[in-house]
């Protein structure tokens, strides 16, 4: 008689097609979020050319009156903080992709297994820590500027 092991890992069979569904919308989703990537990085290299322009001003002598100095200041301020905005969710993006990506091949691996002569795509295991960015607002504050 044989011998059940008091804990066994339960498994859930999935029908191939709905694997295969599953993992094709996860890549849909990591292509879209790496062309949401290149769309933040193409508005970080927009407020970068307004953020030099922005300095420039600043450093003119005909800015003489006070109130236009302040409007300079907070364009630089917003611009800054823009910019923090696009590193931190750029970060948040490539995190999430690599996530996504693991989960599709090890789905279609687990629930399929490889097929034969396709090599298995290299994936690096799914990061332990949820994301790598903590911070979930932007708020003034002092920061060093070059």
């Amino acid at each position: 008689m044989p011998i059940e092991p008091l804990f066994s890992t339960p498994t859930v069979k999935l029908p191939v097609m709905l694997v295969a569904e599953v993992q094709d919308s996860l890549l849909v989703v990591v292509h879209d979020l790496n062309r949401l990537d290149r769309l933040l990085a193409h508005t970080m290299e927009n407020l970068m050319q307004r953020f030099t322009a922005a300095s420039e001003n600043l450093a003119s002598p005909a800015l003489s009156d006070l109130d236009e100095l302040r409007q300079v200041r907070v364009a630089l301020h917003s611009a800054v903080t823009e910019l923090q905005f696009q590193d931190m969710a750029s970060q948040l993006i490539v995190h999430t992709s690599r996530v996504l990506q693991g989960c599709a091949y090890r789905l279609a691996a687990d629930a399929m297994g490889p097929e034969d002569g396709e090599a298995v795509p290299f994936v690096e295991e799914v990061p332990d820590r949820p994301n790598p960015v903590t911070q979930d607002e932007m708020q003034a504050g002092s920061i060093e500027l070059f």
